[in-house]
C-alpha cells in the first residue's frame, strides 16, 4: 500500500481539474505523477489523502514554495481555508480519493467562484469544467476515469 498524499486543502479540486500544465517543469511533472499516475489510475480511488495546511506533495518542486510555505502564503492560507470549510476538511484527516471525489461531486455547481476566488488558475476554467464533468457524470462512471472520459 502507498504512503498517504498530503494535500492542502485547496489542491483537492487542483488534482480534480489537472490538464498538464504547471508553474515550472518539475512542478507539472510532478503533478502529473500524483494526479495521473495515481489518483486517476486504476484503483485510484483507494488512494488515501492525508490534509494538512502546510507544504504537500504538490508544493515540493513549486518556485513559490518557501520552507513549509510559500511566498504567496496568506492568498494560500484563504484558499485553504474556504475549502476546508467546504469541503469538511480539517488538518490531519485522512479520506480516500474516492471520497474525496464523492465530496466535491456534492457541491453546489458554482461553489468554485467563491473558494477559488483568489487562485490565479480561476480564469482558466479547468477545476470549473472538471467538477462540471464530475457532477455530470452517471452514477455508474467510475469516478477515476481519465479527465477525458468524465
Amino acid at each position: 500500500m502507498s504512503d498517504p498524499i498530503r494535500f492542502r486543502p485547496h489542491h483537492f479540486l487542483c488534482a480534480l481539474g489537472f490538464e498538464g500544465k504547471g508553474y515550472s517543469p518539475e512542478f507539472t511533472a510532478n503533478m502529473a505523477a500524483l494526479v495521473e499516475g495515481r489518483l486517476r489510475a486504476p484503483g485510484g480511488a483507494a488512494e488515501v489523502i492525508e490534509v494538512t495546511f502546510a507544504a504537500d506533495a504538490v508544493c515540493a518542486p513549486c518556485p513559490s514554495r518557501r520552507g513549509t510555505g510559500c511566498e504567496s502564503g496568506a492568498r494560500i492560507a484563504a484558499l485553504d481555508a474556504a475549502h476546508a470549510q467546504t469541503l469538511g476538511l480539517a488538518e490531519g484527516d485522512r479520506l480516500s480519493w474516492g471520497a474525496a471525489l464523492d465530496r466535491m461531486r456534492a457541491l453546489p455547481p458554482e461553489i468554485h467562484r467563491s473558494i477559488c476566488a483568489e487562485c490565479p488558475w480561476l480564469g482558466f476554467g479547468m477545476c470549473a469544467a472538471a467538477l462540471a464533468r464530475l457532477q455530470a457524470a452517471p452514477c455508474g462512471l467510475s469516478p477515476l476515469a481519465s479527465r477525458d472520459a468524465l
